[in-house]
């Protein structure tokens, strides 16, 4: 097994050469898309009162694991391309060949080290990427002022109450403990609205199985007056686990929480598809780091001097970013219910494989 990769000392130049390269190429684009992403959001965060520098910092450390998580694959791919365009364009990957390594046994150290990188980037969204993405989500409910302590938030539900429509933006707890915050109840007489509730605050009663708001006030639509109401009791037919479950951020759970919350939404009689293909590509996801040395290798092999490295490497970078839109292209149509879950996310890694390896085979080996 050991005889199919190439020499200790190439294993290790070439595995050198591909991290430096996928993680130089990461930080370039997270510091570039980082710094615009906050110059487009910095108006909404400042524009709440005693936000600040810190307010913007803050944003940044939640908003950069997401972009990195986001361009992983990408930097992968173009590392890979650089990786092995300059090995080619230095002859060392004719020498390599000289010397009786096939493409195969070439690209070996490179799929070993992508698949340190697919595991590293799974734990790293599991740990770290679904917190800041609920922290963040979380944040922006609240117009990027102060979030309640809690565990177990969800954001911006919508509950049908009869024919009025409730709605909260935080919601933190589970069964009769749920808590909610900045609460909007739209009363309707047929498709007309009569009346708005808000509050700061609300949460379940168990006692009575109700809804009680505190310190509610009610805008008259036709009237066009707001008066204070105090204590408003609502939704004696909204069960607790109508808000929490009613919007599920797949982005913002980790592998088991997500299981955990499929599995409660198909107790619960709810679609779950959606839900089921984003669960799978929590393993694709990441995994398709291991597919861009495949489908980078176009740009390894040729004679550089023939003028057609640079097309190469375009062709390299095409399947790559075709991979990208067919994966995009397969979760969209998951969502709809066109694909079966697993096939969405599982369907676009195993073609491009596929694709990858034919490729190879037919110009190299």
């Amino acid at each position: 097994m050991l005889d199919f990769f190439p020499s200790r000392q190439i294993s290790w130049y070439m595995v050198r050469l591909f991290l430096t390269r996928t993680f130089a190429v990461l930080a370039m684009l997270v510091a570039i898309l980082l710094t615009l992403d906050i110059l487009g959001e910095s108006g909404d965060i400042l524009a709440y009162q005693g936000n600040g520098d810190p307010q913007l910092w803050h944003y940044a450390a939640l908003r950069a694991p997401q972009i990195a998580a986001t361009f992983l694959p990408f930097s992968v791919l173009l590392g890979t391309l650089i990786m092995l365009a300059t090995l080619n364009q230095n002859s060392e990957i004719i020498s390599m060949k000289a010397a009786g390594l096939s493409a195969h046994q070439i690209l070996a150290p490179l799929l070993v080290a992508a698949l340190g990188v697919s595991m590293v980037s799974y734990l790293f969204n599991e740990r770290i990427v679904t917190r800041s993405t609920a922290m963040l989500t979380a944040w922006q409910a609240v117009d990027y002022g102060p979030v309640p302590p809690s565990s177990g938030i969800v954001v911006n539900p919508w509950v049908r109450d009869g024919n009025n429509l409730v709605n909260a933006a935080i919601v933190a707890g589970r069964g009769a403990e749920v808590q909610l915050r900045k609460v909007e109840i739209y009363n309707r007489i047929g498709n007309t609205l009569t009346t708005m509730v808000q509050a700061p605050k609300g949460h379940y009663d168990a006692k009575t199985k109700s809804w009680l708001l505190e310190n509610a006030r009610q805008f008259d639509v036709a009237r066009g007056t707001m008066r204070d109401v105090g204590t408003v009791r609502f939704g004696r037919d909204i069960r607790p686990d109508q808000f929490t479950l009613a919007t599920v951020n797949a982005d913002a759970l980790t592998f088991d929480q997500l299981s955990a919350a499929i599995s409660d939404l198909h107790d619960a009689g709810r679609p779950t598809a959606e839900l089921e293909a984003s669960l799978w590509h929590k393993l694709s996801g990441p995994l398709s780091a291991l597919l861009m040395p495949i489908l980078g290798s176009v740009a390894a092999f040729g004679l550089a001097r023939s003028g057609q490295l640079f097309v190469r490497a375009v062709m390299g970078m095409a399947l790559g970013f075709a991979y990208f839109v067919a994966d995009n292209f397969s979760l969209a149509m998951g969502n709809l219910g066109a694909y079966p879950p697993f096939l969405a996310a599982w369907a676009p890694f195993l073609l491009f494989l596929l694709v990858g390896e034919t490729v190879l085979f037919r110009t190299e080996e």
